[in-house]
């Protein structure tokens, strides 16, 4: 820090055995209770050969959500950007006047990305098929991912969406999406995508000042009742200058939502059904009724990278492991598959660990060199186009909408965030005011990493700002 502070006097960047920093991070990183030895910074043209700046980069770090990256990368590499999953739907009895005698079956193959709106499409494509009643039950099979262990929730949050586990057959990602408006004078509480089995009870105060975090001036409390419903508790106060906001929480299993989607929108269609819900295998007799195949895996992770969802990327790792082996389609062996990819394009590295591929885990690790590495290999990659379309752009969409927009760097730099307690990163790709397109990854493992913002604005606006000429 010594040497930090000499060399700062004379307002220069400078190059030693341990650090390559520009004198506005360094200054930025010398204001925090960041130590040096916490933070990671890897800097490359995309044709070089070489890093432009280097530090602690070999160092195994965890890259909260950054590691994403590498789950979507490695699965564009593996199955390509046209990729789409299928659904599929059954019957197990005939068909007689539109009415099924027997059981409905929808088995799923993982896509992480059907929503409401497709098994409103799936379902009308059953009634248009001649089945308007059905008289026994709904079957669903979830036997394409493998059985998983117990998962721990990520933190004391048990109802947010971000812990949802994955599923062969999810649907609109098992998400209670609630939202907050104020219409005249008052804050209005809704469902998104509005299920009977749950109940919205909002005690919420309208306040005035700023919206600033709305999430700190309110609580919630979850409260299962009879009958499979449950009840959601808002109290606490939200600001008359918030715009829309919305808080996800996961009320229940991935069937049982998907069962209570299915009564909602087959009786909206016209049809008719008083059965229960079944989990089991497609029976041996089952007569297959329709195939219905997702949007390309090219556009599903937009919205993984964009707005950073942890269980579509979660879904993604395991869809890479049932590619591979459909008998072994666990967290476990998408990881190995991942490695693999990476070695096959001469990225291998024993620093990289991976957990669950969203990067919502405390012991994923990659090092700053390797991720950076990949960043540029991927850029001389057929499915270029698509990585770099996946990912956040600066000031202007997805979870970076709102950062330095009085940056002249802004809309010239795709880059991916992520963080969680102790854990602030990012990474992706810069395009600096000459043209010039470079590779940036800064990671931050530190009690104090929350504070790592103004350091990593001030890398990228360096960048924005770098020449070579």
């Amino acid at each position: 820090m010594m040497r930090w502070c000499l060399l700062l006097m004379f307002g220069l960047s400078f190059t030693c055995a341990h650090a390559d920093l520009p004198t506005t991070v360094a200054e930025a990183l010398n204001s925090t209770n960041i130590p040096i030895e916490n933070t990671a910074v890897y800097v490359q043209a995309v044709n070089s050969d070489t890093p432009t700046l280097s530090l602690n980069a070999n160092k195994p770090m965890n890259p909260a959500s950054v590691m994403k990256l590498v789950t979507t990368y490695a699965a564009l590499e593996k199955l390509s950007p046209a990729y789409r999953w299928k659904t599929e739907v059954y019957r197990d009895g005939e068909v007689r006047k539109g009415v099924l005698y027997g059981n409905l079956i929808i088995k799923g193959y993982g896509d992480p990305n059907f929503q409401a709106q497709d098994m409103w499409r799936l379902l009308m494509r059953v009634q248009q098929l001649g089945i308007r009643s059905i008289q026994g039950n709904l079957i669903i099979d979830k036997t394409y991912f493998s059985p998983q262990a117990s998962a721990i929730p990520f933190d004391e949050e048990i109802w947010r969406a971000y812990n949802a586990t994955p599923s062969a057959f999810l649907v609109g990602g098992r998400k209670t999406s609630l939202q907050f408006d104020v219409v005249e004078g008052k804050v209005q509480v809704h469902q998104e995508f509005a299920l009977p089995e749950v109940k919205v009870h909002s005690e919420l105060k309208l306040r005035d000042g700023e919206c600033g975090d709305w999430r700190g001036n309110m609580d919630y409390a979850v409260h299962p009742e009879k009958n499979n419903t449950v009840k959601v508790t808002l109290t606490g106060t939200y600001s008359a200058q918030c715009e829309t906001r919305y808080l996800e929480l996961s009320l229940f299993n991935d069937e049982r939502y998907a069962f209570y989607t299915f009564k909602k929108l087959w009786t909206e269609l016209g049809g008719k059904f008083k059965g229960k819900l079944l989990v089991s295998k497609v029976p041996d007799n089952a007569t297959k009724v329709l195939a219905q195949l997702s949007m390309p895996l090219g556009e599903s992770i937009r919205d993984i990278n964009k707005w950073s969802n942890n269980l579509m990327a979660r879904q993604l790792l395991l869809t890479l492991a049932a590619e591979d082996n459909p008998l072994n389609a666990t967290e476990a062996h998408g990881a190995e598959v991942i490695q693999q990819q990476l070695a096959a394009l001469k990225l291998g590295d024993d620093s990289i660990v991976i957990e669950n591929g969203s990067g919502l885990s405390r012991i994923e690790r990659i090092s700053a060199r390797q991720l950076g590495m990949m960043l540029v290999k991927a850029f001389q990659r057929p499915v270029m186009a698509e990585l770099i379309a996946s990912l956040p752009i600066l000031g202007v969409d997805g979870t970076t909408k709102t950062r330095m927009q009085d940056s002249n760097a802004q809309a010239h730099i795709h880059i991916k965030t992520g963080s969680i307690n102790s854990v602030s990163a990012l990474a992706g790709y810069a395009l600096n005011q000459h043209g010039q397109r470079y590779v940036v990854v800064m990671m931050v493992n530190d009690s104090s990493a929350y504070q790592a913002r103004k350091a990593q604005d001030a890398l990228l606006e360096w960048v924005y700002q770098h020449s070579t000429y």
